[in-house]
């Protein structure tokens, strides 16, 4: 086990040496490994954070940035759905989170379903070439950083059962959101075929969250237990995958 601390029983330091001036000679001698840990250890601690307590962020944003906002949302759901380096954003609580500030008069209603919306849209449609381009060639390697073939399998498994609805169901399944434009691309899905399932599931998915957090989002219960209610989302929408997973297991 990696010591990222020191240890005040090693005797091959000199006497009397700073404890800062040890600390940061271990840390060379094991290669930056703690430094590290510790960045994928807080990288993991600010994504649950920014899950859990969306409503926060967006409170922050909304004070830093202003009318800027739209712009901020905008680009994280383009990219959650866009990128296949990025399936970790928010998508889900998001778009609940934001119909919920609607309702109190910080953000529009319908300005959030129109830009986000078309920012939805505007993901996959850069996903599906994206897919056509790279193909299947960028998971080939297992263990690849950005590119989990654990996800590409689980997006894989829900075409074989869903076929083009895929496109539109994905939609409600966080990480095989982001593949299954993907895949539609790397698969030579017909393009006519996949830009209407495309527009549909994106009608769909946008106004079913932003008009819920829009109408429920401020009633005391829910503000009260916000993140419970963000856990339930994600819950729910982990459902599909995980019966899926759980069948394939049997």
């Amino acid at each position: 086990m990696l010591n990222c601390g020191v240890d005040e029983k090693d005797n091959d330091r000199p006497a009397g040496r700073p404890l800062v001036e040890r600390a940061k000679a271990r840390l060379l001698k094991e290669g930056g490994h703690c430094i590290e840990e510790n960045l994928s250890v807080d990288v993991v601690r600010w994504i649950v954070d920014l899950f859990l307590h969306v409503d926060e962020h967006l409170e922050e944003i909304k004070q830093l940035w202003g009318v800027w906002i739209y712009v901020v949302l905008f680009a994280i759901v383009f990219c959650e759905t866009g990128l296949v380096i990025t399936p970790f954003l928010p998508g889900d609580s998001l778009l609940f989170a934001a119909g919920s500030f609607a309702a109190i008069g910080s953000l529009d209603v319908k300005w959030l379903f129109i830009l986000l919306s078309v920012a939805a849209i505007l993901g996959d449609t850069v996903n599906y070439p994206i897919g056509q381009y790279i193909g299947l060639k960028a998971f080939q390697k297992n263990n690849s950083r950005f590119f989990k073939k654990e996800y590409l399998d689980k997006t894989h498994r829900f075409y074989e059962k869903y076929g083009a609805k895929t496109v539109i169901l994905a939609r409600f399944v966080p990480i095989i959101r982001t593949f299954a434009p993907f895949m539609a691309g790397a698969g030579a899905m017909q393009y006519s075929r996949f830009i209407k399932y495309n527009i549909v599931g994106a009608l769909i998915w946008v106004g079913l969250f932003v008009f819920s957090g829009y109408y429920i989002g401020n009633i005391s219960i829910v503000k009260e237990n916000f993140s419970i209610v963000i856990l339930a989302i994600i819950g729910i929408s982990l459902v599909p995958a995980i019966v899926e997973f759980l069948r394939h297991r049997k």
